[in-house]
């Protein structure tokens, strides 16, 4: 019997995602709630488990393409299974490898997309070294082939003592491809990225308001507490927890921040979600710390240490992604010291917190060293207007300067 197993739907909001990766292939024996492939997703990346046991019979969606949610994606075989192979469900623990060194043929067996475009472009399979799972040939090795990334060389004929392998490698490449321009595809969260920032700054009349804080009694606190911090939670005291802490006091203090636009309505959410920028070398996640303002200044630095290790992992789940009323951005990390944010819509602002530096500073009449840091906000006009804003980044600016290397009682 063949069953369909079809794109799942990852989140309320997602419509459709693209197969980052199959982890199995076709003639793979798959177990019931193992995972099948890689979905990339505007939102997350995730994991997809089969709905049965049985033997992977084709894959209909290949690597690096789109297709809505509930577009059928592979087709798995669940019934006459061989009984050499059925008797693997009882396994514990088994290795693709060793199925590959049973049965070596599997490397011939190719997807619908890589048959077709090798037929389409001439191309012979068997004389491609792939680069998937177990040598196999992903749609991805025939394409470099088509776009003059890789070269086909003449067949090589092979004594006795040597092993027929394919001849045409991946890394292989001709001297004038050596300058050609690199095309790279768009993911999902990417596209996302893209469509969600160029929509905030058609749509969204931002003002922008910056204001810097003298930050050398928090430099010093932390300065003072990191090490014990470490020893006493295992994680590492950044300033993140504390630019939190005072934006979460201060949207308390002026809730039409912690607002977003709607349908030409404002809504001033009741609930205050901190929204935290993170990149990795490629994109940009927005992963949601709930209910800040129910969370103490450890919570705080367990709930940034713990998403910042899920966001690098790929582990992000929808939840985490969701439900944001405010976005605070750490842009001092790179050592930025001035930006204009953009705003993270239906959101009425975000905040970026620049790099502390060292600044001389005119105090009670006398030059002084101090640590100095900008803080620049991004506001949605329709909603907040600049007497708001000003006071609202004055409020942030005194809890911060508020902490001395002596302040108790916090953590």
């Amino acid at each position: 019997m063949i069953i369909d197993l079809t794109m799942p739907q990852l989140g309320e909001s997602v419509t459709e995602g693209m197969i980052a990766r199959w982890l199995k292939r076709p003639g793979d024996v798959v177990k019931k709630y193992e995972p099948i492939c890689e979905v990339a997703t505007d939102k997350v990346n995730a994991e997809v488990p089969s709905t049965q046991s049985g033997i992977l019979q084709e894959i209909i969606v290949a690597e690096g393409e789109t297709v809505a949610v509930g577009h059928v994606i592979c087709r798995l075989q669940i019934e006459q299974i061989e009984p050499e192979i059925a008797n693997i469900d009882v396994v514990e623990e088994f290795e693709t490898e060793e199925l590959e060194e049973a049965s070596p043929s599997m490397k011939k067996r190719y997807t619908p997309a890589v048959l077709r475009l090798a037929e389409e472009n001439q191309i012979d399979l068997s004389r491609v070294r792939g680069t998937g799972m177990g040598g196999r040939i992903t749609r991805k090795d025939v394409l470099r082939i088509v776009e003059g990334k890789k070269e086909i060389e003449p067949p090589v004929e092979h004594t006795d003592q040597q092993e027929s392998e394919p001849i045409i490698s991946v890394e292989k490449k001709t001297v004038s491809s050596q300058t050609e321009d690199e095309v790279i595809p768009l993911t999902p969260i990417r596209r996302t990225i893209a469509e969600r920032m160029v929509k905030s700054k058609q749509e969204i009349p931002h003002a922008w308001v910056m204001m810097e804080a003298d930050v050398t009694g928090l430099v010093a606190f932390r300065q003072r507490m990191k090490e014990e911090f470490r020893e006493k939670e295992g994680i590492s005291l950044t300033f993140m927890p504390f630019f939190i802490k005072a934006v979460v006091d201060s949207l308390k203090e002026f809730p039409q921040l912690n607002s977003v636009w709607q349908e030409d309505q404002i809504i001033h959410k009741k609930r205050i979600n901190i929204s935290m920028a993170i990149s990795t070398e490629r994109e940009l996640f927005v992963p949601v710390i709930h209910d800040a303002d129910e969370v103490s200044l450890l919570g705080l630095a367990k709930s940034v240490h713990r998403l910042k290790e899920k966001t690098f992992r790929g582990k992000l789940e929808v939840s985490d992604m969701q439900g944001g009323t405010f976005t605070v951005n750490n842009t001092g990390a790179f050592g930025s010291v001035a930006s204009q944010p953009i705003i993270n819509p239906p959101q009425a602002a975000i905040l970026s917190f620049e790099a502390i530096v060292k600044r001389p500073i005119v105090i009670d009449q006398m030059i002084a060293i101090r640590d100095m840091m900008n803080l620049c906000l991004s506001i949605d006009h329709r909603i907040i207007d600049g007497w708001i804003s000003g006071r609202f980044l004055q409020a942030v600016k005194q809890r911060l300067e508020a902490y001395g290397p002596d302040t108790k009682g916090i953590l």
